[in-house]
């Protein structure tokens, strides 16, 4: 991709190996035409990790620390969620989002693409939440805390890395879904990159240097995220599996 957004816009099979010229202008336009895209997903997929993790985080923890009737049915159909394709919920949601007034919005889209997050986030949560000691939420609650200032406190602190780790994975989702994004949207009043860079392709089939710009500056956040957070990923992954 980057070695075809630095060449001049050509056809594909006159490529060359390697650019000979810094092709910056691919990118100016792929910035022009698409930079309010990337903010918009950029902020979808932020709201999408801030809604995810409020559910995913509380829900985690009372399935991990109180004995809950029905808690393992509970996990088990949290991971039969995410075996439904993702255009039936799209069709699904689209009925609702009509009569609520959320389609073409971002608060819509943020909505949508927090469920694509929650199933894995409450699964890696509770995993990692397991493995709390429940004396110290105890010791917490002997001191003079209720449980919601233990759970915030003391909980959420020490399960920083797997928070860090389903926030990602949220991000991610919702900063590549294609689906909710073409079917919750029926204007270009809110276009995720995904969306934008599709049509884009559409129109510029036969320029192949502004749709490789394109797509490297919607690699770019991804990639970043992926750098920064890796020895979090790793911890937050790991961490659930040893009690």
């Amino acid at each position: 991709m980057l070695n075809i957004a630095l060449q001049p816009g050509e056809s594909l099979a006159a490529t060359r190996w390697l650019p000979t010229s810094g092709g910056w202008d691919n990118f100016q336009r792929a910035l022009s035409s698409q930079g309010g895209s990337l903010v918009t997903s950029l902020v979808v997929a932020l709201g999408a990790v801030v809604v995810c993790l409020l559910l995913a985080a509380p829900a985690s923890y009372a399935l991990a620390q109180f004995r809950l009737r029905g808690g393992r049915a509970m996990v088990f159909a949290t991971l039969i969620t995410q075996m439904v394709p993702g255009i039936v919920i799209a069709n699904a949601l689209y009925s609702a989002y009509v009569d609520l007034g959320l389609v073409n919005s971002l608060l819509g889209l943020i909505l949508a693409d927090a469920s694509l997050g929650l199933p894995f986030a409450i699964v890696l949560l509770r995993a990692f939440m397991v493995s709390i000691p429940g004396e110290v939420v105890e010791a917490a609650l002997v001191d003079g805390a209720n449980r919601f200032t233990a759970f915030v406190r003391i909980v959420l602190p020490m399960s920083r890395n797997a928070l860090i780790t389903a926030g990602l994975f949220t991000f991610l989702f919702a900063w590549s879904d294609f689906v909710f994004a073409l079917t919750l949207n029926t204007t270009d009043d809110v276009k995720p990159i995904t969306l934008s860079m599709y049509e884009y392709i559409g129109a510029h089939v036969s320029d192949w240097g502004a749709v490789m710009a394109t797509a490297v500056v919607s690699a770019v956040p991804a990639a970043i995220l992926l750098v920064v957070a890796q020895k979090y990923v790793a911890a937050g992954i790991t961490g659930g599996s040893v009690k």
